[in-house]
């Protein structure tokens, strides 16, 4: 890994950002805390007091994960360089999985790729629920040859592999982005959200969706952690945002976490709580999409050892249709529920919304974009999902439309 004093030997002067530093600090954006560590700082998407409320492994990795992180600053650098140390994921049985990717935006347009190799290694064994961590260290990201003139630098941290940023370099100093005026989208929910199988950080489907919006993104999509926990519910209050959205139900379905009967109760918290930070900004309930495994019959979902065995990453529903009756919840029902809370809720809640997720991918979809794995979109779904999203909710009569 190259040194600062090895940078300026070949290249010049040099400006070297620790975040550590609050100057390195106010570069990060999409992160809601920066833990330091002994390399540099982890980027978190929920606050301590969120994480010391539940020991989930799950969620731990899931909201480590930058989904939505981004490093923005202004300078005439021409050549610029990330220290980041990444983990990445290893899952025992199955196909390795790239490298994270990092996206580089200059003045809003993509401009570039690139990856970090080594970093740490978390061996998961789904068969046994078991993970093995083993240390790494870091790694560098390089672009070069960028234009020699004042532009504003985007740095896109991978969506899917938990990242400690360790030092930026660049051949000419950084400051601030100045404030554009845009507003704040807030969005929390699923592993679809967080990005799934996305083919890179600026093409998740909100990242996408923002970028068609013209808003700054907050994402909480937390990989199998969207389950109306009322910690999540706070900080979705206390985060400052314009816009709001909650993308509730598939993950409620495929954990089997809870019956009707607390469903909707949990769901009138979980928006109660949001609305007291967010009082009147323009809040959307949206249901999940499509995924016919679960349309009708409930969870839990499990990993199809079977495919496991050949290669494939692939999930089936292992709940029985017949006890629905008993209160069980299925995707069908939990549209209907929450178009029917979001009704009786907005003869009160005059910025109160509701979106079919069908509407972003539904029946006709599948058949043309089948779910790979039975849950998750893959990249040219996400990149549906984003532009329908942002047709249907940032349009002029949508629930985010700026006259509003």
């Amino acid at each position: 890994m190259p040194t600062e004093n090895d940078a300026r030997t070949e290249h010049g002067d040099w400006t070297t950002t620790l975040f550590t530093t609050p100057e390195g600090a106010e570069l990060v954006r999409g992160a809601l805390e920066l833990e330091p560590t002994g390399h540099g700082v982890l980027p978190h998407r929920l606050p301590a007091r969120a994480r010391a409320q539940c020991a989930d492994a799950q969620l731990a990795m899931a909201e480590s994960q930058p989904s939505g992180v981004r490093l923005v600053f202004r300078t005439r650098a021409t050549t610029v360089e990330l220290d980041t140390l990444p983990t990445k994921r290893v899952y025992a049985g199955a196909p390795p999985r790239p490298d994270g990717l990092y996206d580089l935006l200059v003045d809003g347009r993509p401009a570039g790729q690139g990856s970090v190799a080594g970093g740490h290694t978390l061996t998961v064994d789904m068969s046994t629920g078991t993970a093995e961590h083993k240390p790494g260290d870091p790694g560098t990201l390089r672009f070069a040859e960028l234009p020699d003139a004042d532009k504003d630098i985007e740095i896109w941290l991978p969506h899917n592999e938990t990242t400690e940023i360790v030092a930026l370099r660049t051949d000419a100093p950084v400051g601030p982005v100045p404030d554009r005026g845009r507003k704040v989208w807030l969005h929390h929910g699923s592993s679809i959200s967080h990005g799934s199988d996305a083919a890179s950080p600026t093409t998740t489907w909100p990242a996408l969706a923002a970028s068609l919006g013209g808003v700054e993104l907050i994402n909480l999509g937390l990989g199998g952690s969207a389950l109306l926990d009322p910690f999540t519910a706070r900080t979705l209050r206390d985060t400052p945002a314009d816009l709001v959205s909650v993308k509730i139900g598939i993950n409620i379905v495929n954990a089997d976490l809870m019956r009707l009967r607390a469903f909707g109760p949990a769901v009138h918290g979980f928006l109660d709580t949001i609305r007291e930070g967010h009082p009147d900004a323009p809040l959307l309930v949206v249901s999940p999409i499509l995924s016919p495994i679960h349309e009708n019959t409930p969870g839990p979902a499990a990993f199809d050892l079977e495919a496991l065995s050949t290669g494939k990453l692939r999930f089936r529903a292992t709940g029985d249709p017949a006890e629905l009756a008993a209160g069980k919840l299925t995707l069908t029902v939990i549209r209907a529920e929450l178009e029917r809370i979001v009704a009786e809720r907005a003869a009160t809640d005059p910025h109160l919304y509701y979106l079919d997720g069908r509407e972003l991918y539904g029946e006709a979809d599948y058949a043309e974009l089948p779910l790979p794995d039975e849950l998750h979109p893959d990249a040219a779904t996400h990149r549906r999902i984003g532009e329908r999203f942002a047709e249907r909710v940032f349009a002029e009569s949508g629930a985010f439309a700026a006259s509003r």
